[in-house]
């Protein structure tokens, strides 16, 4: 009998050999956060002062402009609120992009589900998320935020669904193209820095007055993860056609980004 093993091809998540390989998956998201914890002073504070500092930078500079198209919120809520959930874009991506150069030795020695590799450094960033979640909690008591709490435990998990999908799409994409051409360790820093600014982290897309540019904007998925996200607090109605528009640009990533993984997977281990 003869047994030929071909690479897989196309749209493949394979969710059973996932699930067998659960505790693989396990371990490496658990010794990346101890990477990326170990030997630090503040050790996982550091999630926490991150955004607490940008948020205190941005409203220094920008929350007297801005304020006022926060909707009824304190600017300083409505920027935080920004930055948890692009954290979770910017070093989800980050982390994804490199996951593959950076585990060369072990994709050269061992065979399983590469995708783990990529899907753990994003569920690093989904762990981080969580110590924010606690301090954005404090910051909501002390700006005297009262959230509309049966929308939040509603809308939170659906930007949260938008984010994941669309950090796993541009991470395991750039992840598989980072292997063959390294220069895009270079670019994908660059290419998260300038995200930041078309996408409306620090302000409403509300205040975008001219229409072409607000649509350009809609496009980014990240913009309907964070109008999902603030309405809970605004107490606000989404727009449905943002959101719609951002969940399905955020699935075709995915789908593209396991298409791209999958047609160079192959190839990981000699070029790795």
């Amino acid at each position: 009998m003869q047994i030929e093993i071909k690479p897989q091809s196309g749209f493949q998540l394979n969710l059973k050999e996932f699930w067998s390989y659960r505790e693989l998956l396990y371990f490496f998201t658990w010794r990346d956060i101890k990477i990326k914890y170990k030997q630090t002073f503040f050790g996982v504070l550091w999630v926490v002062l991150q955004p607490l500092l940008m948020m205190i930078i941005f409203t220094a500079f920008f929350g007297r402009i801005l304020s006022a198209h926060s909707g009824n919120i304190d600017y300083r809520v409505f920027v935080f609120a920004g930055l948890m959930l692009w954290n979770i874009f910017a070093t989800g991506i980050a982390g994804a992009g490199n996951s593959m150069v950076t585990n060369a030795n072990i994709i050269k020695k061992f065979i399983f589900p590469r995708l783990i590799i990529p899907f753990s450094a994003v569920l690093v960033s989904l762990f981080d998320f969580l110590f924010t979640l606690v301090l954005f909690a404090g910051l909501l008591f002390y700006c005297d935020v009262t959230p509309d709490f049966g929308k939040l435990f509603l809308f939170l998990p659906l930007a949260l669904l938008i984010t994941t999908l669309t950090t796993l799409g541009l991470g395991i994409f750039l992840s598989a193209l980072n292997v063959k051409y390294r220069d895009f360790r270079y670019v994908i820093p660059f290419l998260v820095q300038s995200l930041l600014f078309v996408t409306p982290v620090i302000y409403p897309l509300a205040m975008i007055k001219n229409e072409f540019i607000k649509t350009l904007l809609t496009l980014n998925p990240m913009a309907a993860a964070l109008d999902i996200f603030r309405a809970a607090l605004t107490h606000s109605e989404i727009n449905v056609q943002v959101v719609a528009t951002g969940f399905c640009i955020s699935l075709a990533l995915f789908v593209i980004g396991i298409i791209t993984f999958r047609k160079t997977e192959a190839y990981f281990a000699d070029i790795a």
